[in-house]
């Protein structure tokens, strides 16, 4: 099954209470890609870089099986970048350096050999981009993910919310759930966001895991894995979105029950990437790796539990 990425493919320089970093390879659009990769072969992405973006990184790419001719090459031009620093608690970080350099005049183009695609993943970008590349397809894909942040809720409100009506699946953390419902509760942030057009919701919690819900009021928790280190938590969210996506893509089940496992390898892949800085765990990683990751969340999770007698 054919998968569409959209999305950034960046530089970042990362700093966190267990070291730091020179620019190296990042944005949303790199992680999802390279986590896609690992469940499905047929991975095209559109995007834009800079011509100071090395091939060592196009490589990398390449490797995946990800189709770059999708990519637009600025002659001259300067690749988005940004750099952060996290806190001890590594849940919060400061952002020091935005530079958008191409990303700012970005206008994508889908490609002739991209419109077949049967899953899309509108990565983190504004809202009428991501918007842009869902109307320049001749045929509706089986499943449309959107990933967002509040920044675009501050700024563009309503192009989000045309945005978002559009797509089947949206995934967003608990505070931007809370922003844009206006409630405290997930439940009821989570009803309230689903009248907003997508028949699913992912709430990501970070280190707390993530929820699923539907607009059958169906609902699934999956735990985040506890890890002895976090080196950079960066892409982490981008690589959970693309191992969800990878897995739909490859099993062809769209079903609640399969959203479910596919949660759980998206969660494997992300508690991967945040062992190391940047796609330094995920870019080569054996299956062996991930399958006992997997075994670790299966693990983490089930119980022999009966009833107990009347009382």
């Amino acid at each position: 099954m054919s998968l569409l990425i959209v999305g950034t493919v960046a530089f970042d320089k990362i700093e966190t209470p267990l070291g730091k970093t020179d620019k190296i390879l990042g944005g949303a659009g790199t992680y999802i890609g390279v986590a896609a990769s690992y469940f499905t072969d047929i991975i095209n992405i559109v995007s834009v870089v800079g011509d100071d973006f090395p091939d060592k990184y196009h490589k990398i790419l390449q490797d995946h099986n990800i189709n770059t001719n999708g990519i637009q090459v600025v002659k001259g031009g300067k690749t988005f970048f940004w750099e952060g620093k996290y806190h001890t608690d590594m849940n919060s970080r400061d952002t020091l350096v935005t530079e958008l350099n191409v990303l700012a005049g970005f206008d994508p183009v889908v490609p002739d050999n991209y419109q077949n695609c049967e899953f899309l993943m509108l990565g983190n970008l504004e809202p009428n981009i991501q918007r842009k590349v869902l109307n320049q397809l001749k045929k509706r894909p089986k499943l449309v993910v959107l990933d967002t942040m509040n920044f675009w809720m501050d700024i563009a409100w309503e192009a989000l919310l045309e945005t978002i009506s559009m797509v089947d699946l949206l995934t967003i953390n608990d505070e931007e759930a809370r922003q844009m419902s206006g409630e405290y509760s997930l439940v009821k942030a989570a009803r309230k966001i689903l009248t907003l057009g997508p028949k699913y919701l992912i709430i990501k919690k970070g280190e707390h895991g993530a929820l699923l819900f539907d607009k059958a009021e169906n609902c699934f928790f999956a735990p985040a894995l506890p890890l002895e280190e976090v080196f950079d938590p960066t892409g982490a969210g981008d690589t959970f979105a693309g191992g969800f996506i990878g897995y739909l893509a490859k099993t062809k089940d769209l079903s609640f029950e399969n959203m479910k496992r596919a949660i759980i390898y998206g969660s494997a892949l992300a508690s991967l990437t945040v062992e190391k800085f940047g796609t330094d765990k995920i870019a080569y990683l054996k299956s062996n790796a991930l399958n006992e990751r997997v075994e670790r969340f299966k693990a983490l999770v089930e119980v022999d539990i009966k009833q107990i007698e009347k009382f």
